[in-house]
C-alpha cells in the first residue's frame, strides 16, 4: 500500500472536531472527526475487486499481501493518514431527524489516481461519535448485499459507489435482525467502499440547520472548487450551477434505477450523494413481479414511501431539501424552484424516452405514450416478472402473429394460467398495438433487439440470490460469492453457462426473511 497517492484533501481543509475522544456526542462547527477503525480479531480476506483496485492505484498482486488484508480490514492505519468519520444531519422518512453523521463507516483517506480522485471508506469497522446506540459494527450478510450490489449496479450503469473488499473481521456481532426482540450472533464483516467523495445533502442541511453559515459557505466552496471545477462566476452563481448540476445527476441517476427496477428502499436525505450516485446499499432489491408499490424495506411496509414508482418524486423532495439547506448562500427562492420545477418535467421526457428504448422503439409516434401508460398497466394485471419480460420482448419480430408474441413472454408470468378472460384481452390488444408500431420501426429485427439488449439486462442480483449466498457463506462456503460476482460483471450479455439465474423468483423464496423484504438491520 506504500505506492499509495494520498491526498488529504477532506482533513486538510475543513474544520475537524477539537474533541478527539470516541464517545457519543453531538459535534457542532465540524464537519468530520477523527477516529480510528476497531481492530479486529482476526481478519481474512473473502474477495476483492481487482478493477476497482487498479482504479484507485493498487497492483493486483497486492491484494493477497498482509498489507491490503490490515489496511482494508482496519487493522493498520496507512501512513500520513488521520481516518474520520463524517459529521452531517438528513431527513428521515420524512421526518428530520438532526445529526446523523458515519455511525458504522470511518474514511481512511483520499487517494489520487490518473488524475482522479476517490475516498476509501470501511463500513463496519466500529463505534464513531455518531454510532449514537449502535456499535458502529456490520455483519456478513449486509456486507455481502452491499458489496455485490455495487459492483452490480456499476456493470448494469447505473452511477454508484464501487466495492474495493469484503473481509471477515473475526469477531462475532449482535444483531436482531427483524427487530422483533430475538437478537443473535452473527459474523462481523468490513468492506471497503470507494467514491469521489462521500458527502452528501445531509451535510449541508446539517450546517444549515445550525446556522453554522460561515462553514456552510467554507464547505460548498470547497465542494464546488474540488468536485466539480467546471463551474464558475460569481458566488451566487456557482450556487445555482452548483445546485442544478447535482439536480441533474440525481436525475440520471434514478432514471437508471427505474430502468433496471432497482429499489433504493431508504432514500433519506442522509443517504443522498451530492455526486448522483447510489450510496448506503440497506434493504435494496430489484422488482420482480412488476409492482410500483413494492418497497423492500420492513420499516417503510406501512406507508411505503421509498416504493419503487415513487423513487422520482423522493428524489425532487430530497433536493428541495437540499435547496432549504443552500438558500442562505443565494438569498432567493425562484431560481432554485425553477431548478425544481424542471426535475420532474425532464425526468418526465426521459423517462419516456427510456422506456421508448426498452421495449425497442426508436421511431417517435403519438401512439407511444399510450403504449407505455397500457403496458405498464398491464403488467400489473397479473405478477409479472420485470426482468423477464423485458428481456424476451427483444425476442418478438415484426411479422409475429398476436399469439406468437404472447407466447414468446409467457415465461415472465408466474402464474400463466391467470392470463385469461380480461387479462389475455388486455395483452391481446397492447401486443396488437405493439406489433404495428414494430412494422413502422427501420432497424432490422436483429438490430432493435441488440439495442434492447443493451439497455434490458438479463441478468439483476435478485434478493433470493444474494440470500443464497449469504447461507452458503454463513457456512464458510464463498463460492457462490465469487460466482455472482463474475455473473454481474456481464449483466447484458447471454452468458449459457450462467442460465440458471435467468428465472423468477422461486415459490419458496416469495416470503422467506431477505428475500422478499429486508430491514435495515446491518
Amino acid at each position: 500500500m506504500k505506492n499509495l497517492k494520498i491526498n488529504n484533501r477532506f482533513t486538510a481543509e475543513l474544520p475537524a472536531d477539537p474533541n478527539e475522544t470516541n464517545e457519543v456526542r453531538q459535534v457542532s462547527n465540524a464537519l468530520f472527526s477523527y477516529v480510528n477503525p476497531t481492530k479486529p480479531s482476526h481478519p481474512t480476506l473473502i474477495h476483492a475487486s481487482e478493477s476497482v483496485a487498479e482504479l484507485v492505484g493498487i497492483a493486483k498482486n497486492k491484494i493477497q499481501s498482509e498489507s491490503f488484508l490490515n489496511v482494508f480490514s482496519g487493522k493498520e492505519i496507512l501512513p500520513k493518514t488521520r481516518p474520520y468519520a463524517m459529521c452531517y444531519a438528513g431527513h428521515q422518512f420524512g421526518n428530520w431527524a438532526g445529526q446523523l453523521g458515519d455511525g458504522r463507516a470511518i474514511n481512511l483517506t483520499e487517494v489520487e489516481h490518473n488524475n482522479a480522485f476517490f475516498t476509501l471508506q470501511l463500513k463496519g469497522a466500529g463505534k464513531t461519535p455518531y454510532s449514537r446506540t449502535a456499535d458502529g459494527l456490520a455483519v456478513l450478510r449486509s456486507s455481502i448485499r452491499e458489496y455485490l450490489c455495487a459492483e452490480a449496479m456499476h456493470h448494469l450503469g447505473v452511477p454508484t459507489t464501487r466495492s474495493l473488499s469484503l473481509m471477515l473481521s473475526g469477531d462475532e456481532v449482535l444483531r436482531d435482525i427483524l427487530y422483533n426482540g430475538n437478537p443473535a450472533f452473527e459474523k462481523g464483516a468490513i468492506v471497503c467502499r470507494v467514491a469521489p467523495s462521500f458527502i452528501r445533502f445531509g451535510s449541508f442541511e446539517m450546517l444549515t440547520s445550525r446556522n453554522e453559515l460561515k462553514n456552510l459557505k467554507q464547505f460548498t466552496d470547497y465542494t464546488i472548487k474540488h468536485y466539480f471545477p467546471e463551474i464558475n462566476g460569481e458566488p451566487k452563481e456557482q450556487y445555482l450551477q452548483f445546485f442544478k448540476k447535482v439536480a441533474d445527476t440525481t436525475r440520471e441517476m434514478i432514471l437508471h434505477w427505474q430502468r433496471v427496477g432497482f429499489v433504493h428502499g431508504v432514500m433519506n436525505t442522509d443517504n443522498m450523494s451530492i455526486h448522483g450516485i447510489t450510496i448506503d446499499y440497506g434493504p435494496y432489491g430489484w422488482l420482480e413481479n412488476y409492482d410500483p408499490n413494492w418497497t423492500p424495506n420492513t420499516t417503510d411496509s406501512q406507508y411505503r414511501r421509498y416504493r419503487f414508482g415513487n423513487q422520482p418524486q423522493i428524489a425532487q423532495w430530497n433536493l428541495y431539501q437540499l435547496a432549504n439547506a443552500l438558500y442562505p448562500l443565494i438569498n432567493e427562492a425562484k431560481p432554485l424552484e425553477d431548478i425544481l420545477e424542471s426535475f420532474i418535467n425532464d425526468f418526465d421526457s426521459d423517462y419516456k424516452n427510456m422506456f421508448l428504448s426498452k421495449i425497442g422503439l426508436f421511431t417517435l409516434t403519438e401512439t407511444n405514450s399510450g403504449l407505455i401508460t397500457n403496458l405498464e398497466a398491464n403488467l400489473q394485471l397479473s405478477e409479472t416478472d420485470m426482468t423477464l419480460f423485458f428481456r424476451n420482448l427483444s425476442r418478438i419480430k415484426k411479422d409475429d402473429t398476436v399469439e406468437n408474441a404472447i407466447t414468446k413472454i409467457q415465461d415472465a408470468f408466474y402464474v400463466p394460467e391467470e392470463i385469461t378472460n380480461n387479462v389475455l384481452e388486455n395483452w391481446t390488444t397492447w401486443f396488437a398495438l405493439y406489433l404495428k408500431r414494430l412494422s413502422e420501426e427501420t432497424l432490422s429485427d436483429e438490430d432493435r433487439a441488440a439495442k434492447m439488449n443493451r439497455v434490458n439486462p438479463k441478468y439483476v442480483l435478485r434478493n433470493y440470490m444474494a440470500q443464497l449466498c449469504i447461507d452458503a457463506a454463513d457456512q464458510g462456503d464463498y463460492s457462490l460469492v465469487d460466482e455472482l460476482y463474475s455473473l454481474l460483471q456481464t449483466p447484458y450479455d447471454e452468458q449459457p453457462e450462467m442460465e440458471k439465474w435467468f428465472a423468477k423468483r422461486p415459490d419458496w423464496a416469495r416470503s422467506k426473511v431477505g428475500c422478499s423484504m429486508l430491514s435495515c438491520s446491518s
